[in-house]
């Protein structure tokens, strides 16, 4: 059969009788086919042209209709990025400056649901019964704080290393952060020395690990022996540093540092083994120093070795804050006791008093070693003291358990869960702030 195009050609060149006795039939057909191959060639030519032409705008313009390839939402790229976005639209944000409200609801684990709590801050199983003080969420003045993520957590910092230097309330932060994580993945608990001041904390499934170095001072701190007793006095060598946690920070990829709690008792300081003064001591010709004074100096020291630490690589560091206590009627010793069940309303506290001085002490030598910063160091700020300020009812209390507390109030750590849990929300943003990654 014949298609529809050579029909239309046969009609097209048909000559009559007369044509084809002047021989112009035959000239007539081949001008016609010239003509008509003329114009298919045209034909393709422009079309080539034309399909030349909008495939380069294809491949070289940008297509809103182009599919792009998807992202694993958890990707650690992606993440991270996610994160540096919040970041940059918070820069006005202090996140530090807020106010308490209520939430019910607001624990993200339980004291069953944590296997990890310390019997000091399981408050509920050594018998507190209110829980309101679990009902209240930070917020930022000029902003949200999200809460911590802890899948997001764990992927970022995949592979990482990170480390809390400190005393004991160093050890309680660690603990919350061990609780919130573990909502996600069991840590596994690598190693615990016999003093359990080292504990190493293992998250196989991202090789993430947790350690906590337990140090009073930060610097080499020596308590002094009356007749084989301990006196509760000690000398502090404040060009010393402390080797328990010294030794471990090479290998750390974040370390987050504080100290002050020890700072509150009698005190001897030297420095390039000559006595250069003491706190709350009476001794004739010994220059008295300020409690915040002497936790300055600490401070200084501490980050002076980390400055000039050269195995310290890219060490990202972070300055905890002042966690305030809240002892009333009495300090820990002489019948004081936190019995809040609710957080104090600002007009209720002193947001300019001593806590607040001491802050102000601590981030000003972190600053002053970010000024004098080599290498890839990096430094920052978890800044908790006005938060934690008006948390008086976030103590254990008479409801910490401790064998060696008996018959004193615990106003200095905090219950798990319970406010310090906030030091984890701060942690996120803190460590994944585009500066510190």
């Amino acid at each position: 059969m014949m298609t529809t195009w050579k029909k239309n050609k046969m009609k097209s060149s048909a000559c009559s009788p007369f044509e084809a006795k002047l021989h112009y039939c035959n000239k007539k057909e081949e001008t016609f086919g010239i003509i008509n191959m003329g114009k298919l060639a045209a034909f393709f030519f422009v079309s080539l042209s034309l399909t030349t032409i909008f495939s380069f705008f294809i491949l070289y313009s940008p297509n809103p209709l182009k599919t792009l390839p998807k992202r694993d939402p958890n990707d650690d790229d992606h993440q991270k990025l996610l994160l540096i976005k919040h970041q940059k639209e918070q820069e006005n944000c202090d996140l530090f400056k807020g106010h308490w409200v209520r939430e019910v609801g607001g624990s993200r684990y339980t004291n069953s649901s944590c296997s990890t709590i310390s019997m000091s801050k399981n408050c509920f199983r050594n018998g507190r019964e209110d829980r309101d003080f679990l009902n209240w969420k930070w917020k930022p003045d000029k902003c949200d704080l999200p809460r911590f993520n802890a899948k997001a957590f764990l992927r970022i910092f995949r592979g990482k290393k990170l480390a809390f230097i400190g005393d004991s309330v160093a050890r309680n932060h660690l603990e919350s952060l061990l609780c919130l994580l573990s909502q996600e993945e069991i840590p596994i608990d690598a190693y615990k020395d016999s003093e359990d001041h080292h504990r190493i904390w293992y998250f196989a499934n991202h090789d993430f690990t947790l350690k906590i170095l337990w140090s009073k001072f930060l610097v080499h701190g020596d308590e002094r022996m009356i007749n084989g007793s301990s006196s509760g006095i000690f000398d502090l060598h404040l060009d010393k540093v402390d080797e328990k946690w010294t030794r471990d920070l090479p290998i750390m990829d974040h370390a987050i540092i504080s100290t002050a709690h020890w700072f509150f008792r009698p005190m001897y300081l030297h420095k390039n083994a000559k006595l250069i003064g003491c706190v709350y001591c009476n001794d004739p010709n010994v220059t008295k120093f300020d409690v915040i004074e002497a936790i300055g100096m600490s401070l200084r020291a501490t980050f002076e070795y980390i400055n000039k630490c050269e195995k310290c690589g890219n060490l990202v560091t972070l300055l905890r804050t002042y966690s305030p206590a809240h002892f009333e009627n009495g300090s820990w010793n002489t019948g004081g006791s936190c019995n809040r069940t609710s957080p104090y309303r600002e007009e209720e506290t002193d947001l300019e008093g001593y806590e607040l001085k001491l802050r102000s002490t601590q981030v000003e030598e972190i600053e002053r070693a970010r000024k004098l910063v080599s290498g890839g160091k990096k430094y920052g700020v978890l800044d908790v003291t006005r938060a934690m300020l008006m948390r008086p009812d976030g103590h254990p209390g008479a409801h910490s358990g401790n064998k060696w507390m008996k018959g004193y109030n615990d106003c200095v750590h905090w219950c798990l869960p319970g406010p310090i849990d906030l030091w984890n929300d701060f942690l996120m943003p803190i460590l994944t702030n585009h500066s510190l990654l």
